[in-house]
C-alpha cells in the first residue's frame, strides 16, 4: 500500500487554471497506474485522468484537450494540469494509485470553480 496526500486545490474563476499535486510515500515506479477521479455532491465518483507506467492516458471525454495528467518518478509526484477551467469542474479531486489490482487514495482536495 502506498499513502498518497494531494494539494493545490482551491477557488479559481472560469476559465482560469490550477496544477494538483499528489505525492506518494514512496517510490511510484513500479506503480502499474497513477490518476485523478472526482466527486461532486450526490454524484458518484467518476474518473477524471489515468497515466501507467508505460505512459499510456486516459482522459474523460469532459476534460479531453483541457487537463494533463503527468507524473515525476523522482519526485515520486503525479500532477493534473486544469486548465480553461468551468464551473462543472467543481469537485473533490482524490489521486488514485494502482499496484497489482489494489487501489489507493489519497484524502481529496477541494476545487472550486466559480466567479
Amino acid at each position: 500500500q502506498v499513502q498518497l496526500v494531494e494539494s493545490g486545490g482551491g477557488l479559481v474563476q472560469p476559465g482560469g487554471s490550477l496544477r494538483l499535486s499528489c505525492a506518494a510515500s514512496r517510490s511510484i515506479f513500479s506503480l502499474n497506474a497513477m490518476g485523478w477521479y472526482r466527486q461532486s455532491p450526490g454524484k458518484e465518483r467518476e474518473l477524471v485522468a489515468t497515466l501507467t507506467s508505460g505512459g499510456r492516458t486516459n482522459y474523460a471525454d469532459s476534460v479531453k484537450g483541457r487537463f494533463t495528467v503527468s507524473r515525476s518518478n523522482a519526485r515520486n509526484t503525479v500532477y493534473l494540469q486544469m486548465n480553461s477551467l468551468k464551473p462543472e469542474d467543481t469537485a473533490v479531486y482524490y489521486c488514485n494509485a494502482v499496484e497489482y489490482g489494489y487501489d489507493s487514495w489519497g484524502q481529496g482536495t477541494q476545487v472550486t470553480v466559480s466567479s
